[in-house]
């Protein structure tokens, strides 16, 4: 056996445990849940094919639209306002001249390392009507604090607020972001009599979008699948204002055992989340640039 088999043996050998994870933990479970998705299954009964019905009784359900109208009313609102959030940190932080930097990193980082259900709870606990933090400090000035989690109208955007907070992630990977933009660029621009505000519009915005083209798509992604905050702080409520799509088909599948529409529901989400990134993808030449680009 020569060398060059030898060599190529051992890689496949050690790829094989990546091969076999993929097809047996992923691609197989994936293509499963579309066929559980065309039956009535339920853990109890049999496989039992039922073409589209379970895809008609979601359409028809009241239910369905809520979930669906709340996860997009969460992606429209946090993806922005993290975005922007990210980004003004980032350049607070991109600053040398600060002093303690690496430990404001730090602490803005933190939140996201930490256990989601562990922040939950602390944000429930911070948003309480009653004794929570934001109200007593808001009683503190006069202000009557809403019911935050109990209310209709601030149930979402107290999701979205505890979401800006753990905006850490995001904020490292704009200033990874920044510190690649060459500071020849500031330096022509300065010569040239640029402010502040021009070279941020035309320089750091420009070289910073294909690091914000990057978040707000895995911003989109990920907020379709926010579930966590409504499964610990509100199970859904108030009148269903925080029945986000993803505990929807939570409560279907483990809840009501309606395997079947659970994976339509499923398949429904993967469809809409590919679809708003071709759109966003489709778009991007017109917002983001990059170094290479023969238009730029």
């Amino acid at each position: 056996m020569t060398m060059k088999r030898k060599e190529s043996i051992t890689g496949y050998l050690f790829f094989l445990p990546a091969l076999i994870g993929l097809v047996f933990l992923l691609a197989i479970p994936i293509i499963f849940s579309l066929y559980i998705s065309f039956t009535d299954y339920n853990m109890y009964n049999e496989f039992n094919w039922v073409g589209l019905r379970n895809y008609r009784n979601l359409f028809n359900d009241r239910l369905f639209f809520r979930s669906l109208w709340n996860t997009i009313y969460y992606v429209a609102l946090s993806v922005p306002i993290n975005t922007v959030v990210g980004i003004f940190l980032a350049l607070l932080l991109n600053n040398d001249k600060i002093k303690g930097l690496k430990f404001f990193r730090t602490t803005f980082y933190l939140p996201t390392v930490v256990s989601g259900v562990a922040v939950a709870l602390l944000w429930q606990w911070v948003l309480d009507p009653n004794f929570g933090l934001i109200n007593n400090a808001l009683n503190y000035i006069g202000i009557q604090g809403p019911g935050w989690l109990t209310s209709t109208v601030w149930s979402k955007p107290s999701i979205i607020l505890m979401n800006a907070w753990a905006v850490g992630g995001t904020m490292i990977i704009y200033l990874a972001g920044l510190q690649g933009i060459p500071n020849s660029l500031y330096e022509s621009a300065t010569i040239d009599g640029a402010g502040p505000v021009r070279k941020f519009l035309n320089i750091t915005l420009p070289m910073l979008s294909p690091t914000i083209f990057f978040n707000v798509i895995m911003g989109v992604i990920s907020g379709f699948q926010v579930f966590m905050q409504a499964y610990i702080m509100t199970d859904g409520g108030p009148n269903n204002s925080t029945l986000f799509y993803a505990f929807y088909l939570y409560n279907k599948a483990f809840r009501d055992l309606q395997m079947g529409s659970a994976s339509a529901m499923g398949w429904i989400l993967l469809i809409i989340t590919l679809a708003l990134t071709l759109v966003i993808f489709k778009f991007s030449s017109s917002f983001v640039y990059y170094e290479d680009n023969s238009k730029n």
